[in-house]
């Protein structure tokens, strides 16, 4: 009996001992992924911005509120991937102009690198599209180096820059630079007089170009953004390349609600990711080695 008391608290300890370095590089890695039942409603916000009213048929400045609910759609995702749609709401609070902007996209992406996946019909505004890069995360452990994000209005990926280290409510996050160069992203016809085109008559065409900074607040453990502001500027062109009118300039910023509660999620997320990676690991080897040297030392009494 007491020989196999003494097999059993080895065993035990052993298996304890070979669980560890399991959980630590290989479990942590299967556990630790993007939400299949994502849902969040993220707000931001574009003080004194310009955009072409289409009800005034003139450009009128004024504060924005913008809102993006984001939500996953639990049936298309399985152990590899995810599938969150998202719609933005546009509303001009100065000019009491309520969804001057209206968008929705759906997006695949791979669960755990956060780059994009062509798949399950991804598409913005109902139009299929090809995705690439990081969709609505950077890879987990993020690196300091370019990393491909995509832009949605413009519907490609751009290099986003690592450029420094900061900190957002006192969380350390790292901060990358993404630049849009210029890029036409639709064409549509409109009033030659609403452009301040005196000497033409009836419609014609112009097309809407889009060049800006996006800036990522991104916390590195766990890859999420915990801020972002993006630098706007949007034109009118006319066929001969002329500019006539401003479409949206303005820059938007998270509200400080939103940044707060992306930082508390990503410091649970991070929190959870140091449990299964660093102290219940540590934790099985110390009980794996106490349980082995237990059963090794009784053995020796007995």
């Amino acid at each position: 009996m007491g020989r196999i008391s003494t097999l059993v608290l080895i065993g035990f300890g052993a298996f304890f001992v070979a669980l560890a370095p399991l959980l630590k590089f290989w479990a942590a890695g299967q556990l630790i992924s993007a939400p299949a039942d994502q849902f969040g409603i993220a707000r931001m916000e574009a003080k004194d911005a310009r955009y072409f009213s289409l009800q005034d048929l003139k450009v009128l400045t004024g504060d924005l509120d913008i809102i993006v609910t984001t939500r996953g759609d639990v049936k298309e995702a399985d152990s590899h991937r995810v599938v969150w749609d998202e719609a933005t709401v546009v509303n001009d609070v100065t000019n009491s102009r309520p969804q001057i902007e209206l968008s929705e996209r759906r997006s695949a992406f791979d669960r755990y690198s956060g780059v994009g996946l062509n798949c399950c019909g991804a598409s913005i505004d109902k139009d299929p599209v090809t995705l690439e890069g990081q969709i609505y995360k950077f890879p987990f452990d993020v690196e300091k180096k370019t990393y491909k994000v995509f832009n949605g209005t413009v519907g490609k990926a751009f290099d986003a820059t690592f450029v420094r280290e900061d900190t957002v409510n006192g969380l350390p996050v790292y901060v990358f630079e993404q630049q849009i160069p210029p890029s036409k992203t639709e064409t549509r016809t409109a009033p030659a007089n609403v452009l301040g085109m005196t000497d033409t008559k009836g419609d014609v065409q112009v097309d809407r170009w889009y060049d800006g900074t996006t800036t990522f607040w991104v916390e590195p453990v766990t890859g999420a953004p915990v801020k972002q502001e993006v630098q706007r500027h949007e034109v009118l062109k006319t066929q001969d390349g002329v500019e006539r009118s401003a479409a949206f300039v303005g820059t938007a910023k998270m509200t400080e609600k939103t940044v707060d509660e992306l930082v508390k999620n990503a410091e649970d997320d991070k929190n959870q990711i140091n449990l299964l990676r660093n102290v219940i690991p540590l934790v099985l080897l110390l009980v794996g080695l106490a349980l082995a040297l237990t059963g090794v030392l009784v053995g020796r009494r007995r």
